[in-house]
């Protein structure tokens, strides 16, 4: 009985001792679960947001008048026939270029032909018939009156050829200035009247916008100023311009003045009849500091940016002066070696933590 008594105790002791074993394993399982989620969590916590950022540098900015307007030639020329007749040749299509006095166009010339031979033959013959005239003059054979009425028949015999010969040439058409032929109106063997518009020739070189400018703006433009063309369709193209006509009265039924400003184009990249913003220039600023428009942030009515710093995004209220449709200058806050955000701005809270994934070199 005592032998069976020492076993069933030792038995307890060894449960016992097991569970404890077990129970020990437990706790150390669980807290190493747990120390893996207080990890997971602190990573979480500590993830850093991704942004774009760009340099704040020191450039120039101006202030500007925008206006839209559709672009016109400032030299532009209807070409008519100075005589009626029939279109034998037309030797230039739509769109080609064409230089002053090149051909554009030849009639039947048959017509003018003979009435220029006759004309040159009255001409000849009034000539002769002035010589004896003449002649007889001289040895008082005739009066002066008759002299001079042979002076005036010789005088209008030589009109009378000259106006045939520049029929004659009229049968040729050629163009009166250098440009682009933006339409044509007549076939070969149409037959054309001096009232019938035949071409219209547009020399591109020089393209122009004309725009109505507020009478508050009456003393900020003025001839020369400086300008510039934009289009939606050119992408970010300018098209460096100047002031070139300001009208001096000024509309009462719109309260605006007319404005011309005058764009080269020697790569005939602008079109007559094109849609552009126009900008003129009212005031310059000089190696100022800017940041690209993209950077804003805007919170209410203020606008904000973020710089990075340390890592961290800084939320800085803006003080501005001018700006473009690119980029803005900033009077106050910001140094020339500060980076501020262009991408991933939004929704960042002041102070956050960022990583910095791509770095633009400008504006």
């Amino acid at each position: 009985m005592r032998f069976y008594a020492k076993l069933l105790t030792l038995l307890m002791i060894g449960l016992l001792m097991f569970s404890t074993i077990q129970c020990d394993q437990t706790q150390a399982n669980g807290t190493h679960e747990t120390g893996e989620k207080n990890e997971d969590e602190m990573e979480e916590k500590e993830e850093l947001v991704p942004v774009e950022t760009a340099p704040v540098m020191r450039g120039d900015i101006s202030s500007s008048l925008l206006f839209s307007s559709n672009l016109e030639t400032e030299r532009m020329a209807d070409v008519y026939s100075r005589i009626q007749g029939l279109v034998a040749a037309i030797h230039i299509e739509e769109g080609d270029y064409v230089r002053k006095g090149q051909m554009l166009l030849e009639m039947e010339p048959e017509t003018y032909k003979m009435a220029e031979t006759r004309a040159h033959l009255t001409y000849q013959q009034q000539e002769a018939a002035h010589r004896r005239m003449e002649a007889m003059h001289q040895k008082e054979l005739i009066s002066s009156e008759e002299f001079e009425q042979s002076k005036f028949s010789l005088d209008i015999a030589r009109v009378g050829w000259e106006e045939a010969k520049l029929n004659l040439e009229y049968t040729r058409i050629t163009s009166p200035i250098s440009g682009v032929v933006g339409e044509r109106h007549c076939r070969p063997g149409d037959r054309i009247q001096p009232s019938a518009r035949l071409f219209q020739i547009s020399n591109t070189d020089e393209i122009i916008a004309v725009v109505y400018v507020p009478e508050k703006e009456v003393d900020n433009v003025v001839k020369g100023q400086f300008a510039f063309l934009t289009s939606d369709y050119l992408g970010d193209k300018k098209f460096q311009g100047w002031v070139k006509r300001v009208s001096p009265v000024i509309d009462p039924n719109t309260g605006t003045f007319k404005v011309t400003v005058g764009v080269k184009n020697p790569d005939n990249t602008l079109k007559p009849g094109m849609f552009v913003n126009a900008h003129v220039i009212t005031d310059l600023h000089e190696s100022t500091l800017l940041i690209p428009k993209t950077a804003v942030v805007y919170e209410n009515e203020l606008m904000n940016v973020f710089v990075v710093r340390d890592s961290v995004a800084h939320k800085v209220l803006l003080n501005i002066g001018y700006q473009d449709y690119e980029k803005i200058e900033v009077l106050s806050e910001l140094q020339d070696t500060d980076r501020v955000i262009v991408v991933g701005q939004f929704g960042l809270k002041d102070k956050t933590k960022i990583k910095v994934v791509a770095e633009r070199d400008t504006l």
